[in-house]
């Protein structure tokens, strides 16, 4: 091999080692100090690209979760008046069951009519109820659109009622006829039959009520499940492995040490040149 000054090809070759070491070294205690193998784009171009789309709709389906946790609440309120509504019919019917006792005066009679007026207003308030600005009861029959996937699908949403809590047909309309201008009298008119009939139809209310949670709940454990295992396949694309970065950061340290020694020999194997020209 011949002995050369101006070219020092072992000392290049140990400085490129040393540089690729370093590099590699670097990018390893970035992997580790970010807890992601996707540092930069040149790492995983493709992987970086999937991790995005799983990342979005992950977070889509945690929004989606407060949605129908919202939903839920605004029925468990609607539920919470229909409860209501139904305490204050029974208390009608016993007020409508007590006023035909005949030994009864006319005083008591006259507070049972005072108190069937006042529920019947109650009764009325009720249905004016809102959630958040949002009326829970309507008079037309209108529905809430809750979405339940990440792709907002209208073909997968879930419509809650918004109940017709004053219909005179299918809801206590018959009984608040006239809420706030009736008089105790008015109970000697009432028919127990349209008292029944309201509770039946409080009670279908309350059973619409209950099947649309039940389905909102089953949703919600849909969305959670898959919000879990989108965040399980991003972890397994742009999460780093400690242990494996560890071991690599280890044999990184070691190459640059190793590197940076050899280095040195190299640069300094060209002194033999000197030695021989001073003899």
């Amino acid at each position: 091999m011949s002995v050369v000054i101006n070219t020092n090809t072992t000392a290049s070759i140990a400085a490129n080692n040393l540089a690729y070491s370093t590099s590699m070294l670097q990018e390893s205690l970035n992997k580790l100090s970010s807890g992601s193998k996707i540092v930069n784009p040149s790492d995983d171009a493709g992987g970086l690209a999937v991790s995005m789309k799983l990342t979005a709709t992950a977070n889509r389906d945690g929004d989606l979760q407060s949605n129908v946790g919202d939903a839920v609440s605004l029925l468990q309120t609607q539920d919470g008046s229909l409860q209501v509504a139904g305490s204050i019919l029974d208390r009608m019917s016993q007020l409508a069951t007590l006023y035909t006792d005949p030994t009864k005066n006319s005083s008591d009679l006259a507070n049972y009519g005072d108190e069937f007026t006042q529920l019947q207003q109650e009764l009325n308030t009720l249905t004016t109820q809102s959630f958040n600005g949002q009326a829970m009861f309507s008079t037309g029959g209108s529905t809430l659109a809750v979405y339940t996937t990440d792709d907002l699908s209208s073909a997968n949403q879930i419509s809650i009622s918004q109940q017709t809590l004053a219909s005179s047909t299918s809801g206590v309309g018959v009984i608040i006829a006239g809420a706030g201008t009736t008089t105790a009298a008015t109970l000697a008119s009432v028919q127990l039959s349209d008292i029944t009939n309201a509770i039946q139809n409080v009670a279908t209310m309350r059973a619409v009520n209950g099947a649309e949670q039940s389905r909102l709940n089953f949703a919600s454990t849909l969305l959670t499940t898959n919000e879990t295992n989108l965040q399980a396949a991003n972890s397994s694309i742009k999460d780093v492995d400690v242990a494996q970065e560890t071991t690599n950061l280890a044999k990184w340290n070691v190459l640059v040490q190793a590197g940076a020694s050899m280095l040195t020999q190299a640069n300094q194997s060209s002194q033999i040149a000197l030695k021989l020209i001073t003899g």
